[in-house]
């Protein structure tokens, strides 16, 4: 369970420092709150795949 969480954290990690990387480059600037930015790509990334946090903190896959 924990290396398939990992992977999945790992990939929407990717994903977000990809798309981060765009957005930088689209707006010519550093980004200053890029923790905030990939928490929330990622969010959006691991809800769109039905993952979704517990009330427990815990990830579960809803799909």
């Amino acid at each position: 369970m924990d290396s398939d969480m990992t992977a999945v954290l790992l990939d929407a990690l990717k994903r977000a420092a990809d798309a981060h990387h765009l957005h930088e480059a689209e707006t010519g600037t550093p980004d200053a709150d890029w923790p905030a930015w990939y928490a929330a790509h990622m969010t959006a990334t691991l809800r769109a795949a039905g993952y979704r946090l517990t009330a427990a903190g815990a990830v579960e896959e809803t799909r």
